[in-house]
Protein backbone atom coordinates (compact mmCIF):
# COMPACT_ATOMS: atom_id res chain seq x y z
CA UNK A 1 0.00 0.00 0.00
CA UNK A 2 1.41 3.41 -0.95
CA UNK A 3 1.02 7.22 -1.78
CA UNK A 4 -2.49 8.34 -0.82
CA UNK A 5 -3.90 4.58 0.00
CA UNK A 6 -1.60 4.38 2.53
CA UNK A 7 -2.15 7.39 4.41
CA UNK A 8 -5.86 6.99 4.23
CA UNK A 9 -5.12 4.03 6.11
CA UNK A 10 -3.05 6.37 8.88
CA UNK A 11 -6.20 8.28 9.21
CA UNK A 12 -8.10 5.37 9.92
CA UNK A 13 -6.01 4.45 12.31
CA UNK A 14 -6.21 6.93 14.20
CA UNK A 15 -10.29 7.80 13.66
CA UNK A 16 -9.91 10.20 10.90
CA UNK A 17 -10.92 10.46 7.25
CA UNK A 18 -10.09 12.89 4.71
CA UNK A 19 -12.61 14.88 3.42
CA UNK A 20 -11.65 13.85 -0.39
CA UNK A 21 -13.14 10.17 0.57
CA UNK A 22 -16.39 12.03 0.34
CA UNK A 23 -16.15 13.23 -3.56
CA UNK A 24 -18.16 10.06 -4.63
CA UNK A 25 -20.79 10.80 -2.06
CA UNK A 26 -21.04 14.64 -3.44
CA UNK A 27 -20.95 13.49 -6.84
CA UNK A 28 -24.00 11.14 -6.47
CA UNK A 29 -25.67 14.17 -4.61
CA UNK A 30 -26.17 16.16 -8.05
CA UNK A 31 -29.73 16.35 -8.75
CA UNK A 32 -31.17 15.55 -4.95
CA UNK A 33 -31.17 12.42 -2.95
CA UNK A 34 -31.88 9.13 -3.55
CA UNK A 35 -35.45 8.17 -2.66
CA UNK A 36 -35.58 6.99 0.66
CA UNK A 37 -37.95 3.38 0.52
CA UNK A 38 -40.03 2.83 -2.76
CA UNK A 39 -43.86 3.42 -3.46
CA UNK A 40 -46.08 0.93 -1.58
CA UNK A 41 -49.52 0.18 -1.50
CA UNK A 42 -50.92 -1.56 1.26
CA UNK A 43 -55.04 -2.74 0.42
CA UNK A 44 -57.81 -2.32 3.56
CA UNK A 45 -58.75 -6.03 2.49
CA UNK A 46 -55.52 -7.35 3.48
CA UNK A 47 -55.18 -4.92 6.56
CA UNK A 48 -58.56 -6.01 7.81
CA UNK A 49 -57.58 -10.08 7.54
CA UNK A 50 -54.53 -9.29 9.56
CA UNK A 51 -56.43 -7.34 12.22
CA UNK A 52 -59.21 -10.00 12.42
CA UNK A 53 -56.78 -12.73 12.80
CA UNK A 54 -54.79 -9.99 15.39
CA UNK A 55 -57.72 -9.95 17.74
CA UNK A 56 -57.87 -13.76 18.10
CA UNK A 57 -54.37 -14.31 18.41
CA UNK A 58 -53.96 -11.23 20.73
CA UNK A 59 -57.10 -11.19 22.77
CA UNK A 60 -56.39 -8.29 24.91
CA UNK A 61 -54.18 -5.12 24.02
CA UNK A 62 -53.41 -3.44 27.37
CA UNK A 63 -50.39 -2.14 27.36
CA UNK A 64 -49.16 -3.20 23.88
CA UNK A 65 -50.94 -1.88 20.72
CA UNK A 66 -53.27 -4.22 18.65
CA UNK A 67 -51.75 -2.01 15.80
CA UNK A 68 -50.53 -3.39 12.53
CA UNK A 69 -47.42 -1.05 11.12
CA UNK A 70 -46.86 -0.97 7.39
CA UNK A 71 -43.52 -1.97 6.63
CA UNK A 72 -41.86 -0.12 3.13
CA UNK A 73 -40.38 -2.99 1.70
CA UNK A 74 -36.91 -1.10 0.85
CA UNK A 75 -36.52 -0.13 4.19
CA UNK A 76 -35.04 -1.39 7.29
CA UNK A 77 -37.83 -0.10 9.53
CA UNK A 78 -40.55 2.27 8.78
CA UNK A 79 -43.40 3.35 6.00
CA UNK A 80 -40.96 5.80 4.81
CA UNK A 81 -37.56 6.77 6.50
CA UNK A 82 -39.33 9.57 8.83
CA UNK A 83 -42.95 8.04 9.56
CA UNK A 84 -44.92 4.92 10.42
CA UNK A 85 -47.97 4.46 9.38
CA UNK A 86 -50.14 1.80 10.37
CA UNK A 87 -54.22 0.50 11.35
CA UNK A 88 -54.85 0.01 14.63
CA UNK A 89 -57.79 -1.90 15.84
CA UNK A 90 -60.16 -1.98 19.36
CA UNK A 91 -62.15 -4.61 20.51
CA UNK A 92 -65.81 -3.32 21.92
CA UNK A 93 -65.22 -2.99 25.59
CA UNK A 94 -61.61 -2.58 25.50
CA UNK A 95 -59.05 -0.22 27.01
CA UNK A 96 -55.62 0.12 25.80
CA UNK A 97 -53.34 1.64 28.88
CA UNK A 98 -51.94 4.57 29.27
CA UNK A 99 -48.47 5.64 28.40
CA UNK A 100 -46.05 8.18 26.56
CA UNK A 101 -43.52 8.41 24.91
CA UNK A 102 -41.24 11.18 22.83
CA UNK A 103 -42.54 9.92 19.49
CA UNK A 104 -45.37 12.36 18.50
CA UNK A 105 -48.56 10.40 16.84
CA UNK A 106 -51.99 10.97 15.54
CA UNK A 107 -54.69 8.65 15.04
CA UNK A 108 -57.53 9.14 11.59
CA UNK A 109 -60.73 7.38 12.59
CA UNK A 110 -61.56 4.81 9.86
CA UNK A 111 -64.53 3.57 11.93
CA UNK A 112 -65.35 5.20 14.92
CA UNK A 113 -68.30 5.48 17.31
CA UNK A 114 -69.29 8.42 19.91
CA UNK A 115 -68.38 6.08 23.16
CA UNK A 116 -64.75 5.58 21.79
CA UNK A 117 -61.91 7.85 22.86
CA UNK A 118 -58.63 8.61 23.99
CA UNK A 119 -57.48 10.57 26.84
CA UNK A 120 -54.73 12.96 26.14
CA UNK A 121 -52.90 14.35 28.98
CA UNK A 122 -56.35 13.96 30.26
CA UNK A 123 -58.53 15.45 27.69
CA UNK A 124 -60.99 13.24 26.18
CA UNK A 125 -61.32 13.17 22.61
CA UNK A 126 -64.29 11.22 21.35
CA UNK A 127 -63.14 9.72 17.77
CA UNK A 128 -66.02 9.76 15.18
CA UNK A 129 -65.89 8.47 11.92
CA UNK A 130 -62.69 10.71 10.37
CA UNK A 131 -62.15 12.28 13.17
CA UNK A 132 -58.47 13.44 13.58
CA UNK A 133 -56.98 13.07 17.24
CA UNK A 134 -53.15 14.21 17.95
CA UNK A 135 -50.75 12.94 20.96
CA UNK A 136 -48.19 15.55 21.37
CA UNK A 137 -45.00 13.83 22.44
CA UNK A 138 -44.87 12.93 25.58
CA UNK A 139 -48.61 13.15 25.97
CA UNK A 140 -50.17 10.74 28.33
CA UNK A 141 -52.71 8.71 25.76
CA UNK A 142 -55.31 5.72 26.01
CA UNK A 143 -57.84 4.86 24.26
CA UNK A 144 -61.18 3.71 25.40
CA UNK A 145 -63.73 2.01 23.56
CA UNK A 146 -66.89 1.95 25.21
CA UNK A 147 -69.07 1.09 22.56
CA UNK A 148 -70.18 -1.95 21.38
CA UNK A 149 -68.57 -2.10 17.89
CA UNK A 150 -65.12 -2.77 16.73
CA UNK A 151 -62.97 0.44 16.23
CA UNK A 152 -60.51 1.21 13.66
CA UNK A 153 -57.94 3.85 13.25
CA UNK A 154 -55.07 5.01 11.34
CA UNK A 155 -51.67 5.64 13.07
CA UNK A 156 -49.08 7.62 12.42
CA UNK A 157 -45.86 8.43 13.86
CA UNK A 158 -42.41 10.19 13.60
CA UNK A 159 -40.51 6.78 14.37
CA UNK A 160 -38.10 7.38 11.74
CA UNK A 161 -36.83 10.55 12.92
CA UNK A 162 -37.08 10.57 16.09
CA UNK A 163 -34.61 7.37 15.79
CA UNK A 164 -32.63 8.94 13.73
CA UNK A 165 -32.14 11.71 15.81
CA UNK A 166 -31.59 9.26 19.06
CA UNK A 167 -34.04 10.41 20.57
CA UNK A 168 -36.47 8.03 21.66
CA UNK A 169 -37.75 8.43 25.47
CA UNK A 170 -41.07 5.67 27.00
CA UNK A 171 -42.85 5.69 30.19
CA UNK A 172 -45.16 3.55 30.38
CA UNK A 173 -48.20 3.65 33.03
CA UNK A 174 -48.94 2.22 36.17
CA UNK A 175 -52.25 0.80 35.30
CA UNK A 176 -55.01 1.73 32.75
CA UNK A 177 -55.20 5.38 33.85
CA UNK A 178 -52.65 7.64 33.33
CA UNK A 179 -51.49 10.21 35.57
CA UNK A 180 -52.81 13.75 36.36
CA UNK A 181 -51.14 15.54 33.77
CA UNK A 182 -48.76 18.93 35.12
CA UNK A 183 -48.91 20.69 31.96
CA UNK A 184 -50.63 20.80 28.74
CA UNK A 185 -48.13 18.70 26.30
CA UNK A 186 -48.17 22.30 23.81
CA UNK A 187 -50.76 25.08 24.62
CA UNK A 188 -51.29 25.83 20.61
CA UNK A 189 -52.02 22.06 20.04
CA UNK A 190 -55.61 21.35 19.01
CA UNK A 191 -56.24 17.63 20.10
CA UNK A 192 -59.31 16.94 17.74
CA UNK A 193 -60.12 17.65 14.71
CA UNK A 194 -63.91 16.84 13.96
CA UNK A 195 -64.84 15.33 10.59
CA UNK A 196 -67.93 17.36 10.67
CA UNK A 197 -66.22 20.75 10.99
CA UNK A 198 -63.56 20.06 7.90
CA UNK A 199 -65.77 18.18 5.46
CA UNK A 200 -67.38 21.27 4.89
CA UNK A 201 -64.27 23.95 5.21
CA UNK A 202 -63.24 21.06 2.00
CA UNK A 203 -65.49 21.01 -0.09
CA UNK A 204 -65.45 25.35 -0.54
CA UNK A 205 -61.97 25.03 -1.26
CA UNK A 206 -61.01 26.13 -4.92
CA UNK A 207 -59.40 23.65 -7.13
CA UNK A 208 -55.69 24.27 -7.61
CA UNK A 209 -54.02 22.40 -10.17
CA UNK A 210 -51.90 20.20 -7.61
CA UNK A 211 -54.03 19.60 -5.45
CA UNK A 212 -57.42 19.41 -6.36
CA UNK A 213 -59.87 21.16 -3.02
CA UNK A 214 -57.06 21.20 -0.20
CA UNK A 215 -57.91 21.28 3.43
CA UNK A 216 -55.11 21.93 5.66
CA UNK A 217 -54.93 20.72 9.58
CA UNK A 218 -53.78 23.85 11.60
CA UNK A 219 -52.65 24.17 15.22
CA UNK A 220 -54.24 27.04 17.39
CA UNK A 221 -51.15 29.40 16.19
CA UNK A 222 -51.78 28.67 12.34
CA UNK A 223 -48.62 26.36 12.18
CA UNK A 224 -48.55 22.62 11.40
CA UNK A 225 -50.65 20.21 13.07
CA UNK A 226 -47.95 18.80 15.36
CA UNK A 227 -44.28 20.14 15.24
CA UNK A 228 -43.03 17.01 13.08
CA UNK A 229 -46.24 15.90 11.18
CA UNK A 230 -48.40 18.02 8.60
CA UNK A 231 -51.47 16.86 7.92
CA UNK A 232 -54.13 17.45 4.92
CA UNK A 233 -57.45 16.15 3.35
CA UNK A 234 -57.89 16.43 -0.36
CA UNK A 235 -60.95 16.18 -3.10
CA UNK A 236 -59.97 15.27 -6.43
CA UNK A 237 -62.96 16.03 -8.20
CA UNK A 238 -64.37 13.04 -10.82
CA UNK A 239 -61.67 13.14 -13.65
CA UNK A 240 -59.48 14.92 -11.91
CA UNK A 241 -55.76 14.59 -12.61
CA UNK A 242 -52.94 16.89 -10.61
CA UNK A 243 -49.77 18.19 -11.95
CA UNK A 244 -46.72 16.30 -11.49
CA UNK A 245 -44.62 17.30 -8.49
CA UNK A 246 -42.08 16.07 -6.91
CA UNK A 247 -40.66 17.49 -2.99
CA UNK A 248 -38.00 16.51 -0.52
CA UNK A 249 -40.43 15.62 1.89
CA UNK A 250 -42.06 12.55 2.26
CA UNK A 251 -45.75 11.62 2.51
CA UNK A 252 -48.16 8.83 3.87
CA UNK A 253 -51.93 8.39 2.51
CA UNK A 254 -55.25 6.72 3.32
CA UNK A 255 -58.24 6.85 0.98
CA UNK A 256 -61.04 8.24 2.43
CA UNK A 257 -63.60 7.87 -0.47
CA UNK A 258 -63.28 7.05 -4.17
CA UNK A 259 -60.76 5.22 -6.17
CA UNK A 260 -58.20 6.26 -8.77
CA UNK A 261 -54.11 5.53 -9.02
CA UNK A 262 -50.93 7.73 -8.10
CA UNK A 263 -47.96 7.15 -10.27
CA UNK A 264 -44.58 7.50 -8.47
CA UNK A 265 -41.83 7.40 -10.75
CA UNK A 266 -43.85 5.37 -13.23
CA UNK A 267 -45.11 2.84 -10.67
CA UNK A 268 -48.68 2.94 -10.42
CA UNK A 269 -50.38 2.42 -6.97
CA UNK A 270 -54.02 1.73 -7.96
CA UNK A 271 -56.16 2.50 -5.06
CA UNK A 272 -59.64 2.50 -3.47
CA UNK A 273 -61.38 3.33 -0.38
CA UNK A 274 -59.63 2.52 3.29
CA UNK A 275 -56.28 1.54 1.39
CA UNK A 276 -53.05 3.02 2.49
CA UNK A 277 -50.07 3.64 0.43
CA UNK A 278 -46.66 5.66 1.26
CA UNK A 279 -44.94 8.15 -1.56
CA UNK A 280 -41.63 8.54 -0.79
CA UNK A 281 -39.46 11.43 -0.59
CA UNK A 282 -38.09 13.30 -4.13
CA UNK A 283 -40.29 11.10 -5.97
CA UNK A 284 -42.20 12.93 -9.11
CA UNK A 285 -45.65 11.52 -8.30
CA UNK A 286 -49.41 12.43 -9.55
CA UNK A 287 -52.87 11.67 -8.00
CA UNK A 288 -55.84 10.44 -10.71
CA UNK A 289 -59.32 9.85 -10.15
CA UNK A 290 -60.80 7.94 -12.56
CA UNK A 291 -64.31 7.81 -11.63
CA UNK A 292 -65.89 10.14 -14.32
CA UNK A 293 -69.45 10.03 -11.61
CA UNK A 294 -67.73 10.30 -8.01
CA UNK A 295 -65.06 12.30 -6.08
CA UNK A 296 -61.89 11.02 -4.30
CA UNK A 297 -60.91 11.72 -1.12
CA UNK A 298 -57.31 11.36 0.17
CA UNK A 299 -56.29 12.18 4.08
CA UNK A 300 -52.11 12.79 4.30
CA UNK A 301 -49.52 12.89 6.70
CA UNK A 302 -46.07 14.95 5.50
CA UNK A 303 -42.88 14.97 7.43
CA UNK A 304 -42.69 18.68 6.16
CA UNK A 305 -42.75 20.83 9.38
CA UNK A 306 -39.31 19.46 10.13
CA UNK A 307 -37.50 19.89 6.90
CA UNK A 308 -39.26 23.39 6.66
CA UNK A 309 -37.87 24.62 9.89
CA UNK A 310 -34.16 23.48 8.73
CA UNK A 311 -34.22 25.02 5.49
CA UNK A 312 -34.47 22.00 3.81
CA UNK A 313 -37.77 21.70 2.26
CA UNK A 314 -37.62 21.52 -1.84
CA UNK A 315 -40.45 21.44 -4.58
CA UNK A 316 -40.38 20.95 -8.32
CA UNK A 317 -43.69 21.37 -10.59
CA UNK A 318 -44.16 19.22 -13.15
CA UNK A 319 -42.50 16.25 -15.17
Amino acid sequence: MHGMAAFDAKLASVHMRGQWKSEEFLQRAIGGPKPAGVPTLWPWKQIATMLDEAGRIMPESLQARRSLIFQNPDLPRGTTHTLNMGVQMIQPGETAWAHRHSIAALRFIIKGHPRLSTIVDGERCVMEDHDLVLTPNWAWHDHHNESGQFAYWLDVLDVGLVLGLNQTFYEPGTGKDQPPPARRSSPNARMRYRWKDVRPELAHRPISPADGRLYEYLDASGGPTLPTLACQVQNLPSGFATSTRRRTSSAVYFVLHGEGATMVDGQELAWSQNDCFAVPNWTRHQHINRSKSQDAILFSVHDTPVLRALGLYREEQGA
